[in-house]
């Protein structure tokens, strides 16, 4: 079985960097998933004991009074970070810029949905998923 520190790669393409003990994610270790996404912890027997989970565009999840985007303060991570956009130019995403999206279809965060083909493609135009 595995030991040691090492480097496991899951078949959803979600990459585990860190410390193994029979086989298992035991000590520090850090997950690394394919949107930009990780989540760094000191696990036990496999099992998360205390972690902290970032996004990709860098903000930290905070188990505890977690105020972002709730109802008083509605910014993204970009506004709070850079400000808001002048007049008139809307931000309807995070990203900045938003990503592109054929007129019809609609964003699923890692692609878009076409409803005329009931196919989800990622922004590239690669396919993802049956719809």
């Amino acid at each position: 079985r595995m030991e040691g520190h090492g480097f496991y790669k899951l078949p959803t393409g979600t990459e585990y960097r860190g410390a193994l003990w029979d086989g298992m994610f035991h000590g520090e270790g850090e997950l690394f998933f394919p949107s930009g996404m990780r989540y760094r912890a000191l696990w036990h027997r496999g099992i998360p004991s205390q972690g902290k989970f970032v996004f990709a565009d860098g903000l930290e999840y905070e188990e505890k009074n977690w105020h972002y985007c709730d109802g008083y303060d509605r910014r993204f991570y970009t506004e709070i970070c850079s400000g808001f956009k002048p007049p008139g130019i809307p931000q309807l995403t995070n990203l900045d810029p938003p990503k592109t999206i054929p007129e019809g279809c609609y964003d699923c965060g890692d692609g878009f949905y076409n409803p005329e083909t009931r196919v989800v493609v990622d922004y590239e135009f690669r396919f993802l998923r049956n719809a």
